[in-house]
């Protein structure tokens, strides 16, 4: 890999900096920059299409709601476009360099009057995107959710090439990827583990958030750290025109978000929080004396966000997020004490500056944190075992303009890990039982990047991108060593603090191209390679917070993926209807697995990476997809036909075997129909083929006791699992109670002689208020698609009848649920 990219990528890249220099020095342009936010709420708009009518060039608006077009000389209409905002078109004579910054309005849209963009129409076309997906929130709320409750990590599994791993998890796995090899960013900070209550909900608030983009394929050189794909999550940044507030009351939580100025037109807030109350309910009907009295599970989670504009040319935004999940259980009977806790916090602090109208700077200072703990009590003997990662990093991102034919983005990052794998404490009253000292490990990770998208030619547009990261592990640690033949402890080497364990680094190419074929398709090809140095070990086939997150070392060395994809892009129907048709291949080394019976937690005086075995892997597929993105009936459908194999030498007798998330089939059809401006309606249908799963096939039985034996590794599948959800939601019309309202006062006027022609409307009559009443059915058909199957044993060997039998647990029958929302 270090040859090829020292010949021909290094190379490449010098050509294209003196190439986008020599467009920089071009006396004969001038630039167009600004920012573009909404009128209504100051809110910044993160990929906002703008270009200049007469040449059909230009970009879009980034993160931060930037935008800058360099082109010659001339008189030009400068156009900027925005889902549900009226297209602003300005003329400009374009003889120096021009600031103009843009605040779009918000229009109603009905059906005829959809096609205001939600981005240019050609897009799915003319982009170099591969595998990439933004989402719409106001789209995503529309669609059925699971108890009421919004879930944009349920959502984004309805897409091809995304499974889900079945009911109670939110963890997905993108194109034959594990779930750790997914990086989740809220507001630039990762989340470790992304879910609720086992699964049930995602940690991300709907009420908080403003964009979603997906890539699982082409990712781009400014992402790093994860193989498969990336979900970057952006939150709002507080409305800073007026005081505003939204939420939710449903059967099982309910949400809450205020936002406003701190300092009109300059600075802001939003505070966004919810809270499950399953276990307020329960508690009075529980009988008294009962386990369920004392005993509970429910969430909580805090969004905070502040923003300042300190200049036309520089913004501080800081963020953050906290959450909690809390299970406890108590038998005062047997005097029997449970408490799981588990969570993520973030914080992050970014400033934005323009150095110029063509280069952008942001600087950010993130703080990330996963903690898991376990405790039991029982009869004076207390247990206690936990896990985390903690991550400090700092980074520096630009964004250059040198010509409307180029985006250059380069950048660097820095991140100091600390590791706290499975650790374990007792005691029993006074004493304490020696497990050996917490043990935490320790390591640097650092990257720098180097990408642009430019135009070739008028039909032929390559986005090349180049990252080199670097990994080192260092003391303090104690590595324990193994004799080969016994598998017991032999030694200890001891690394003293900051002393360097083992390092790892390595060039990145990322690279996409499009090719128009005409004006409504195009063929696009992407080709990536990562290296991911961190990585979550898992004995389940779903994600759980038990699950330990562990770094590369002397043992452990980084994952490798690299990832081949080939396209068939089209739209029809003047662009209201989007296809595509995506193949990939994707080749994947240095996997990692628990040895056969290893258990966490078990690595007492032991490292635990002593646990694991290595192995490859490999996945391809094709995906499918067809979006109807107009009209009052809209929606879309998506199929993947995937493999997905893993090959180690010590599982499975060396044989290679399907990964557990393997899924042949995967299919997905989500429809909304906007049958008036009261009353919307969606459903959702889904089809996975059954997750691969590992049975026995045969026992015998040998001094009373009953041994079995067991089939390759997930060489059997579950039933196959499909679901239907349907919602309805209901939106009140305040304008006929208004009307009502106003009759009422003329009617009164009349009665006391006033004068009723020119009546004005009490302002506290017409203040802003909204709501809206959602009824969801989850699982309609009440399918009883299994979530464990596991065997029993059905009469007794003495008596000759012993039968094992397979029994499936499901979760969820049908589910109604309703949810009563509002904003004002």
């Amino acid at each position: 890999m270090s040859s090829t990219v020292s010949k021909f990528i290094l190379p490449f890249f010098i050509a294209l900096l003196f190439s986008t220099a020599g467009f920089a020095q071009d006396k004969q342009k001038f630039t167009i920059s600004g920012y573009v936010k909404d009128a209504s709420n100051g809110e910044y708009s993160i990929g906002a299409n703008v270009y200049v009518k007469e040449l059909l060039k230009g970009g879009n608006t980034n993160q931060y709601g930037f935008y800058s077009i360099t082109v010659e000389k001339g008189t030009y209409h400068l156009v900027v476009s925005y889902i549900g905002y009226q297209d602003f078109v300005k003329e400009i004579v374009l003889d120096k360099d021009m600031r103009i910054n843009v605040e779009l309005k918000p229009v109603a849209i009905n059906a005829k009057e959809v096609e205001v963009t939600a981005e240019r129409s050609d897009k799915n076309v003319t982009s170099s995107n591969m595998g990439a997906v933004k989402l719409d929130m106001e789209e995503i709320k529309k669609i059925p959710a699971f108890l009421g409750e919004v879930d944009v990590l349920k959502t984004i599994q309805l897409l091809p090439g995304i499974k889900s791993s079945g009911d109670g998890n939110t963890g997905f796995y993108v194109r034959g990827g594990g779930p750790d090899q997914n990086l989740i960013l809220l507001d630039e900070a990762v989340v470790y583990n992304a879910s609720h209550l086992l699964g049930f909900f995602s940690v991300f608030n709907g009420d908080a958030v403003k964009s979603i983009n997906l890539i699982k394929g082409g990712m781009p050189a400014q992402y790093g750290g994860r193989l498969a794909s990336v979900l970057d999550i952006s939150m709002k940044d507080g409305n800073n025109k007026e005081y505003h507030a939204e939420g939710g009351i449903g059967i099982v939580s309910s949400r809450l978000t205020l936002q406003g100025p701190i300092v009109k037109d300059k600075a802001s807030f939003i505070v966004s929080g919810r809270r499950t109350y399953i276990d307020v309910l329960a508690r009075p009907f529980a009988k008294p004396g009962s386990s369920l009295k004392n005993s509970g599970v429910y969430f909580y989670d805090l969004n905070a966000k502040v923003n300042y504009r300190l200049s036309d040319k520089d913004r501080i935004f800081a963020s953050g997020y906290f959450g909690r999940d809390i299970m406890t259980f108590q038998d005062k009977s047997a005097d029997f004490k449970l408490g799981i806790a588990w969570g993520n916090s973030t914080g992050v602090l970014r400033w934005n500056h323009l150095f110029s109208d063509k280069l952008f700077m942001n600087v950010s200072g993130i703080f990330s944190d996963y903690k898991f703990s376990f405790g039991a009590e029982q009869s004076g003997f207390e247990f206690k075992l936990f896990s985390g990662i903690r991550d400090w990093n700092a980074k520096v991102d630009f964004g250059y303009f040198p010509s409307v034919r180029h985006e250059v983005k380069f950048g660097v990052n820095y991140v100091f890990h600390t590791f706290t794998p499975t650790s374990v404490s007792a005691k029993q009253g006074e004493t304490e039982f020696d497990f050996g000292p917490v043990k935490k490990e320790r390591a640097h990770e650092a990257a720098v990047y180097l990408s642009d998208d430019f135009d070739v030619t008028e039909k032929f547009r390559i986005h090349a991108g180049l990252r080199y990261s670097y990994f080192m592990k260092v003391g303090p640690f104690d590595r324990y060593i193994k004799d080969p033949m016994t598998g017991q402890n032999s030694g200890v080497i001891h690394y003293t603090s900051n002393q360097k364990i083992q390092e790892y680094g390595g060039f990145e190419p990322r690279f996409n191209a499009r090719y128009t074929l005409n004006s409504k398709s195009s063929v696009k090809v992407s080709y990536t390679y990562n290296l991911q140095y961190i990585h979550l070990a898992s004995l389940s086939a779903v994600t759980l917070p038990t699950d330990v997150w562990v770094s590369c070392s002397e043992l452990v060395k980084p994952q490798k993926g690299s990832q081949y994809a080939l396209g068939y892009f089209r739209n029809f129907l003047d662009n209201s209807y989007e296809t595509s048709v995506e193949v990939y291949y994707k080749d994947l080394k240095n996997q990692i697995e628990y040895k056969d019976g290893s258990l966490p937690g078990a690595d007492v005086n032991d490292n635990s990476d002593n646990s694991f075995v290595f192995g490859t892997g490999k996945a391809y597929g094709i995906e499918f997809f067809l979006k109807k993105r107009v009209g009052k009936f809209n929606g879309w459908i998506g199929y993947t036909l995937s493999y997905t194999k893993r090959l180690f030498p010590e599982l499975n007798l060396g044989k290679e075997f399907y990964a557990k998330y393997d899924r042949r089939h995967d299919a997905s059809l989500v429809l909304c129909y906007d049958l008036s401006k009261k009353f919307n309606f969606a459903a959702i249908w889904v089809y996975g083929t059954g997750n691969a799963i590992t049975i026995p096939t045969s026992y015998y039985v040998i001094d009373g006791n009953i041994t079995y034996d067991y089939s390759e590794r997930n060489a059997y599948r579950m039933p196959a699992y499909h679901r239907l959800d349907l919602s309805v939601t209901y939106n009140p019309d305040r304008t006929k109670h208004l009307e009502r309202k106003k009759q009422r006062l003329m009617a009164k006027y009349q009665r006391q002689g006033k004068d009723t022609t020119s009546i004005e409307v009490p302002k506290r009559w017409v203040k802003h208020y909204e709501s809206s009443w959602n009824l969801s059915i989850f699982n309609v058909y009440n399918r009883h698609n299994p979530y464990i199957i596991y065997f029993a044993n059905e009469g007794s060997v003495t008596t000759g009848d012993l039968k094992i039998k397979a029994k499936q647990v499901y979760l969820f029958p049908i589910l109604p649920s309703i949810t009563w929302n509002f904003k004002f």
